[in-house]
């Protein structure tokens, strides 16, 4: 009995063992933010040093003089999502996009802790030091929450708000099992502790095989991109604290004292965040428009961006003329 035992240990010192160099062997280092913005950085991207240690990647692109558009992009994105929708309203509006701490080529000091509120007040200091005036703020996903917290919050920066397959509906709830295999890892303690340093590529391809329905969008040049961001150094330290770090949730009636003209574009086949949560928005904030895409998923200005683009240009021309 005692051999039988021996041997049995021995097994299972060898199989931790296994699996400890098998997790040895997915970890993978930072990337340095001089390599990613020789590869990543464009011709029109611009950076911005601000109090604390920020310093933020963002683009001015457009008709200069045009009216404002500030769009913020969803969790583990960067501003590339919105480069379609740049090409197709540029030649009418100044567009500004940036990449939130955590994001793309955005740098942040060790230990900052984010969330829909601190990107917020960033979105609205951004637009302060360009002197952009009144604008309209765009988010996507986790950008939406972003982008409806800076109308609540800055009602006189913010002259219209549209919601893309926005977060933030305060009576979401999901069933477990819901969602890419990336969400219900970062969903427990112990996810979060493996996933930490590792090869996220399958999880990511995962996830944006979910998000955009068209696997033919999902190429390996967008899985690389993706992946390589967020290993910039301090990353992926931010993208768990947000993960983690949410502000308590707002209230249905929050939304009613939204008097801000707002449009709610949701893709009806979305695996992230349902259309009902689209509904719901639009539904609560007084005036609010929606378009619904069947057999769209999370991202429309990447799926379906002529269409997308040209809905939402009708709603910009509905707008009264930005104060001069």
């Amino acid at each position: 009995m005692r051999g039988v035992l021996r041997l049995a240990g021995w097994i299972l010192a060898a199989a931790v063992a296994l699996a400890a160099a098998g997790y040895i062997a997915l970890l993978r280092p930072d990337i340095p933010y001089d390599r990613l913005e020789s590869k990543y950085a464009g011709p029109t991207s611009r950076f911005m040093d601000l109090p604390g240690g920020l310093r933020v990647h963002y683009r001015d692109q457009g008709l200069r003089g045009g009216p404002v558009l500030v769009m913020v992009h969803g969790f583990s994105a960067s501003l590339n999502a919105w480069e379609p929708w740049v090409a197709r309203l540029g030649d009418r509006y100044r567009i500004v996009t940036l990449d939130l701490p955590g994001h793309g080529l955005t740098r942040a000091p060790s230990g900052y802790r984010p969330n829909t509120i601190v990107y917020a007040d960033l979105v609205d200091t951004l637009a302060r030091r360009l002197r952009l005036g009144p604008y309209v703020v765009i988010g996507n996903s986790m950008g939406g929450a972003v982008a409806w917290e800076d109308a609540l919050r800055h009602p006189d920066q913010v002259r219209a708000l549209v919601l893309v397959d926005a977060a933030g509906w305060p009576e979401e709830r999901r069933p477990h099992g819901d969602g890419p295999l990336v969400f219900k890892v970062l969903g427990s303690p112990v996810g979060r502790l493996l996933i930490r340093g590792v090869d996220t590529r399958a999880m990511a391809a995962d996830g944006l095989r979910d998000a955009y329905i068209d696997p033919a969008l999902v190429t390996p040049a967008l899985v690389d991109r993706y992946v390589e961001l967020s290993r910039a150094p301090g990353h992926r330290d931010i993208l768990l604290a947000i993960v983690t770090g949410r502000p308590g949730p707002e209230t249905r009636a929050t939304f009613h004292t939204l008097r801000t003209p707002t449009l709610v574009m949701h893709g009806m086949e979305d695996r992230l965040i349902p259309y009902t949560d689209g509904q719901a928005f639009a539904a609560a904030i007084p005036g609010a428009r929606m378009v619904g895409y069947s057999g769209v998923g999370h991202v429309p200005m990447e799926q379906i961006p002529d269409r997308s683009a040209a809905d939402l240009r009708a709603f910009l021309v509905s707008l009264d003329p930005p104060p001069t």
